[in-house]
């Protein structure tokens, strides 16, 4: 479980972040839904330690990834917002490279390295460099290196972005496995047919606090929408948001 309690966080004049409280549950995708600004990527960065709340907490089974940043993020597989890849490193020495960062080695890292990349059918391009592949073969291998050490918990940042129409199925399909597994997961985008069809929950996001929380459902009953889209239109709209 991801328990994220009253995080805040500021950058000069701009509070990215003000007192925002959610949980995201094993064997759940729960999706951060928001317009830009909302602080959905400060939010993550901040649970898989690259950024330092100023007050607040981000567990990671029970883990404050504020005080032991390395220990949260022994629990995480991180799928960031922007498929940065070593360009000269085929994909078997990148995904096998973040296997060993988390610890994997010998067999049980070849082992491992092996497994995900079947996985993912990625086996012809295994031993290719990573330069100048389109951006769905840049989405595999990052999640590959994500994937690669079984992680409990996954976070991803605009996992879809760019990519096509048969990219986003393999990966919505993959995070689907992935729920069927147990794994926590939690990711946000701007996608509403995205979140609608993936997410057991919802937590809408507006000025770095939470505006709204519940199923996709829930939110639509909640507001006296038919459709997502026009249920967090009108929440985001509103001056104190709507509590699940």
């Amino acid at each position: 479980m991801i328990n994220v309690d009253k995080l805040s966080k500021t950058f000069k004049s701009v509070q990215a972040l003000n007192s925002l409280s959610f949980q995201a549950n094993d064997g759940e995708i729960t999706g951060l839904l928001g317009p830009n600004g909302a602080g959905k990527t400060t939010c993550l960065r901040i649970i898989y330690g690259l950024l330092q709340a100023d007050q607040g907490k981000a567990e990671i089974e029970g883990v404050d990834a504020n005080v032991n940043p390395m220990g949260a993020r022994k629990n995480l597989g991180i799928f960031p917002d922007k498929f940065g890849l070593y360009e000269r490193l085929t994909v078997r020495e990148q995904v096998a490279y973040f296997a060993e960062l988390h610890g994997l080695t010998g067999n049980v890292r070849r082992d491992a390295v092996e497994r995900v990349i079947k996985k993912l059918d990625i086996e012809e391009l295994a031993d290719r460099r990573t330069g100048g592949f389109s951006q769905g073969q840049r989405m595999k291998v990052a999640l590959a290196q994500a994937l690669v050490h079984n992680p409990k918990h996954l976070i991803l940042d605009e996992p879809s972005r760019g990519l096509d129409v048969m990219s986003t199925r393999i990966l919505r399909d993959v995070l689907r496995e992935q729920r069927a597994q147990g794994t926590c997961i939690l990711f946000s985008s701007h996608v509403m047919q995205e979140v609608a069809a993936l997410c057991d929950r919802v937590v809408v996001m507006a000025s770095g606090k939470v505006a709204a929380e519940g199923t996709p459902e829930e939110l639509c009953r909640m507001t006296g929408e038919e459709q997502l889209e026009d249920a967090f239109v009108k929440i985001i709209g509103t001056d104190e948001g709507i509590a699940a």
